[in-house]
């Protein structure tokens, strides 16, 4: 037993009220001898509580619990608050805001969740390499860094995205942030107030609503269709900034054409406001090239680009990268400098190492192979399995599609989701990325977000498969409790 321990139950008992105020302790001698360790080790222990209040040490005296302690008892330690949580108002809003999603692992065999990479996919060695000269080529300095991130990152990013995606930009536009997460906490913050409004596409990623909320401002919700936000829906809307997912929308893939990208730049300028474009997965497009960002139409710098390596090395790295307007730069950087200092720098020094080489291209063209062989897999088993009692959409681009079940009533879907997970299969539903219920054509309708780029060929088509006797047995369970029409008869 080593000091630390001794000191723990000691202190335990003292709260506890095994030893009241004024008793004595021991002896360190006595006490050593008992528990037979070294008189030195009690002696530690009995200089700790001493320190923290405990107890009162004299010299020739046996140490007894300090007379200033409160009594307490047996179980007073471990008494909760009497009265409420006080919480600001932000704190408050978190409260009242929707469960996160669970993120956490789980047990499951094969689970079609959107965001996660398959490990087999990341490539280790070149990363360990990268980091190796990374660490042997720092300065031998430990200090804070810049807070807009490590330069040779920034400049290695300025020449990529003009290569990649067009975009040009100065190098002091460039802040690296914790993840494109990050980097819309920095936009929520510094642009919203309570008082404000924010437009956002109906349906949306969820945690883009939730940290805009958080502010206390009040979100304006655009429907979407096929070619992303309805942009003929913002006349006559105020509001301080817009936030978009134009190359590839989330959850449903539309892609917004030109007309629609201009009517909503110059809705920006008409109301002074920014437009938040997210770039999160540009680099799976399995039909065309990428699509020119916002950001490269826009000579008024009204439009935030964000980008992030998640959906391409790892969400675990947490590196995204945003491309602020030049007026906007500077207290980006001093928001991000009270955030965190800067992000972790021997991670942006390997990945810029990986840009400088052509390594980070060269490993965006082997997932953009993978990713696109287990895209085809989950649509030939939808396909094959279901037929044409589905729809699917987003299936051009991206790392999931979203599913209709055409006639399986939404009152099914809790039940299937239960049926599915029991037999080992993960299956998440869309509802909870829309604001409204949904749209007219999917009303009443089971809708999934099906994520793929975390699984092999084999889990993909076994989880289809898997997928289809769970639909199948919640129909008959319907039939049999419900006496009606299991959901599969005529369409609504």
């Amino acid at each position: 037993m080593g000091a630390r321990q001794i000191y723990m139950a000691l202190r335990d008992q003292i709260l506890g009220g095994v030893y009241e105020t004024g008793s004595h302790l021991p002896s360190s001698r006595s006490l050593a001898n008992e528990l037979g360790v070294s008189r030195t080790t009690v002696t530690v222990a009995y200089e700790q509580l001493a320190v923290e209040g405990f107890i009162e040490v004299r010299q020739g005296a046996r140490p007894r619990v300090a007379s200033s302690l409160l009594e307490h008892s047996p179980s007073s330690a471990r008494l909760k608050r009497a009265g409420p949580v006080r919480l600001s108002a932000y704190g408050g809003r978190l409260r009242a805001s929707p469960p996160w999603p669970d993120y956490l692992p789980n047990a499951l065999k094969i689970d079609f969740r959107y965001g996660d990479l398959a490990p087999s996919d990341f490539p280790a060695l070149i990363w360990k390499r990268a980091m190796n000269v990374a660490m042997a080529q720092r300065p031998v300095r430990l200090a804070y860094d810049d807070p807009r991130g490590s330069r040779r990152l920034r400049q290695a990013l300025q020449s990529y995205l003009w290569r990649a995606r067009t975009l040009s930009c100065d190098l002091e536009q460039i802040i690296i942030v914790s993840g494109s997460q990050q980097g819309l906490d920095l936009c929520a913050r510094l642009m919203l107030d309570p008082v404000d409004r924010f437009v956002i596409e109906d349906p949306c990623y969820r945690m883009a609503r939730q940290v805009f909320a958080s502010t206390g401002a009040s979100p304006v919700s655009v429907a979407v269709d096929e070619d992303g936000m309805k942009t003929e829906l913002l006349k006559g809307v105020e509001a301080r900034l817009a936030y978009v997912t134009p190359s590839h929308q989330f959850p449903l893939g539309g892609v917004m054409p030109i007309s629609r990208r201009h009517q909503l730049l110059e809705w920006a300028r008409r109301h002074d406001a920014y437009v938040i474009e997210d770039d999160y997965d540009s680099e799976y497009r399995y039909d065309i090239n990428p699509v020119p960002p916002l950001h490269k139409l826009e000579d008024r710098s009204s439009v935030i680009y964000l980008g992030t390596i998640s959906k391409t090395l790892s969400p675990m790295l947490r590196i995204g990268y945003l491309v602020a307007p030049p007026e906007l730069q500077d207290v980006f950087a001093a928001a991000k400098q009270l955030l965190d200092r800067h992000s972790p720098v021997a991670e942006q020094e390997a990945l810029a190492l990986l840009i400088e080489s052509g390594a980070y291209e060269s490993h965006v063209r082997r997932v953009r192979r993978l990713n696109g062989e287990r895209r085809e897999t989950l649509l030939n088993a939808l396909r094959h399995r279901f037929g044409d009692r589905i729809a699917i959409e987003g299936a051009d681009a991206g790392l999931h599609v979203v599913v209709w079940f055409k006639d399986l009533s939404r009152s099914l879907e809790a039940p299937l989701i239960e049926k599915a997970r029991r037999s080992g299969v993960g299956i998440h539903s869309i509802f909870p990325l829309y604001d409204r219920e949904t749209d007219e054509g999917h009303a009443d309708q089971v809708g999934l977000v099906m994520g793929y780029s975390a699984l092999s060929i084999q889990q993909i088509e076994k989880g289809v498969r898997i997928l289809l006797e769970a639909v199948e047995q919640v129909k008959g369970e319907f039939a049999e409790t419900d006496g009606r029409d299991s959901g599969f008869g005529a369409r609504r």
